[in-house]
């Protein structure tokens, strides 16, 4: 077993304290959310440090692991200063768990070269700007798949573990736009330091590539749904499903389009 299968097994085994507290009904002892959370931070953390040590990684699972570490990371101020944020852990631990076990199958799958010849700064601006909003469209959806499931609750008059473990449908949808904001606004961003990158490397400002148009359709959606919540009040699960639809953009954009042309064309 090399390094990275051992890490990569420690980091999955890391998120377990935290993936089966999220689902306890006692969600006011929160010393031992933080440190559960904790712990998952470091496993996939120590792994995605050690993954890249050599240099930025353009493979399948490399890009799953960093996805996770940066969701957990962005996650820790939104579980500390908004309320019932804390509750998101419900939703988000069982999805990285499964994004984890992706990696783990696919490690050994061969990568492409990076192959870049803009200024580096350029090029980790992006990469960053890019993970942010990957990470808080992640929660976004997370937080519009809560609110969707306690207005169905709110319809139907039945309780189930999901409802008792997620935030309330205000303080979901309050999650939800907040997050959605930030993420029109970091995707922006990385919109124009993708374009910076592109502009160095071949001299033209604009990128047709299948992540560059996805992007964009997301950003679409993003500033549409806003645009709804304050002019229509737009609310519950019709936006939900924007969000969702935001969501699966985006994640066509960057680990879709790795998926595509690292596993199913190589």
């Amino acid at each position: 077993m090399n390094t990275i299968t051992y890490l990569s097994i420690s980091a999955i085994a890391a998120m377990l304290p935290s993936l089966f507290y999220s689902f306890r009904l006692d969600t006011e002892r929160r010393f031992l959310f933080w440190c559960f959370l904790a712990v998952a931070i470091a496993g996939s953390a120590v792994l995605t440090i050690v993954i890249f040590s050599g240099g930025w990684r353009t493979g399948f699972a490399p890009a799953l692991w960093a996805t996770i570490t940066a969701t957990l990371v962005i996650y820790v101020p939104v579980a500390a200063l908004c309320r019932e944020g804390h509750k998101l852990l419900s939703g988000l631990m069982p999805y990285l768990f499964v994004l984890s076990v992706l990696a783990i199958i696919w490690q050994n799958q061969p990568e492409r070269p990076f192959l870049s010849d803009a200024p580096n700064v350029w090029v980790l601006l992006h990469i960053a700007f890019s993970l942010t909003t990957y990470a808080l469209l992640t929660l976004a959806a997370i937080a519009g798949f809560a609110a969707f499931v306690q207005e169905r609750n709110l319809k139907t008059k039945r309780q189930s573990l999901l409802t008792i473990a997620f935030p309330t449908l205000a303080s979901s949808e309050h999650l939800e736009t907040r997050l959605l904001q930030y993420s029109a606004g970091v995707l922006l961003v990385g919109l124009l330091t993708g374009m910076t990158v592109h502009f160095l490397q071949t001299g033209s400002l604009v990128e047709l590539s299948h992540k560059a148009l996805l992007s964009v359709i997301t950003l679409i959606i993003v500033i549409i749904l806003l645009v709804a919540r304050k002019v229509r009040g737009l609310r519950g699960q019709k936006a939900a499903r924007l969000a969702l639809l935001a969501y699966l953009m985006i994640t066509l954009a960057y680990p879709g389009v790795k998926f595509v042309t690292d596993i199913l064309l190589a």
